[in-house]
């Protein structure tokens, strides 16, 4: 497939890209836990950082607020990112994301029926019943496709998902109204990782860690999937089972984020091709370039939030949409082919 380079980017290039997104992802980093409605300068959000004892109100504005609502972005980045690359990967559909394929409306209708039954929860409930509805959401457009003679094409799996999740996503605000959760869960269906704690990033980090190391350890299996079933099957690749562990990556990865910021698309849809354009295809480089780009533009996105109508909040998913719908669009007029 034709990418924008006129040949593969050598190790050393691969190497300095994933060293500047590093880089990029602490600077957003420092920015995001400095810059909002309450004035914070640099050397106050470094002693907040690294210094325990005798912080001052500015300090413990950026310890307990900002710092762990910027370290959910990222992770929410990363997990988005990584979880659309590897769909893409697998289905060869550079339309793939879990937001445009149901799995975010999926996860999102499963917690609005799962606040509706239970007033008293953990925050380990809320993750597993976000996995479980990410996979009803994934079940629902796979089915659908199922029934097609021809299968799903990208654009037809991009259109299935988008019918499914305007099912899901009226199917969870019905019962948000009928159960008058609508204020409850009003701010998270916009999306916001204004509520992240660190009793929440202590659940979510390790879970994380442990999908994207196994999704890197699977990384090679899936550059010879993305080169189509007949040639990995001729290669000596279990292809149903590499699948399956896959897909169940997805489910954790994409159920973590929605749990957390609510059903933000695109993102998944745009990093993996930024990744791609800058590493290539192989997937042992873009699904760390994801990861780490994807975690950097979740940041900024969330920094952007705060400060477009500071003091008052913008859902970070009306922000990232702003982006995510003209490059889908861009996408969608190239007939779903990569970025170039």
């Amino acid at each position: 497939m034709k990418q924008g380079h006129s040949a593969t980017p050598s190790k050393a290039k691969k190497g300095w890209y994933l060293l500047i997104s590093l880089l990029a992802l602490v600077l957003s980093l420092a920015a995001g836990i400095s810059l909002g409605a309450a004035d914070i300068g640099w050397a106050t959000a470094w002693k907040a950082v690294f210094r325990y004892e005798g912080i001052s109100e500015g300090e413990r504005i950026i310890r307990e607020l900002r710092l762990p609502r910027e370290l959910g972005a990222a992770i929410v980045g990363a997990s988005f990112a990584v979880s659309g690359a590897i769909m893409q990967g697998m289905t060869k559909n550079p339309l793939a994301d879990s937001g445009l394929l149901g799995l975010n409306a999926g996860a999102s209708f499963a917690i609005a029926a799962f606040y509706a039954a239970f007033s008293d929860f953990s925050y380990w409930a809320v993750m597993l019943v976000s996995f479980a509805g990410a996979g009803l959401g994934a079940f629902l457009v796979f089915g659908i496709g199922a029934l097609s003679k021809n299968g799903l094409s990208p654009i037809r799996m991009t259109l299935a998902g988008a019918a499914v999740s305007a099912l899901l996503t009226a199917l969870g605000e019905g019962i948000a109204l009928y159960y008058q959760l609508s204020q409850d869960l009003a701010f998270w269906i916009a999306g916001g990782v204004s509520g992240t704690t660190w009793t929440q990033l202590k659940i979510l980090f390790p879970v994380m860690t442990g999908a994207l190391l196994l999704a890197f350890s699977l990384a090679r299996p899936l550059t010879i999937l993305h080169l189509g079933d007949e040639a990995a099957k001729g290669l000596g690749l279990n292809t149903f089972f590499i699948k399956t562990v896959l897909i169940l990556i997805v489910f954790v990865l994409a159920g973590i984020a929605v749990s957390v910021v609510g059903p933000v698309a695109f993102v998944g849809l745009m990093i993996p091709h930024i990744a791609r354009f800058f590493a290539g295809q192989d997937y042992r480089w873009v699904l760390p370039g994801s990861a780490i780009l994807g975690g950097t533009f979740m940041v900024l996105a969330d920094t952007a939030a705060r400060l477009i109508n500071a003091p008052y909040e913008t859902p970070i998913g009306a922000v990232v949409s702003f982006i995510g719908v003209p490059f889908f669009l861009y996408l969608a007029r190239k007939g779903g082919r990569e970025l170039a």
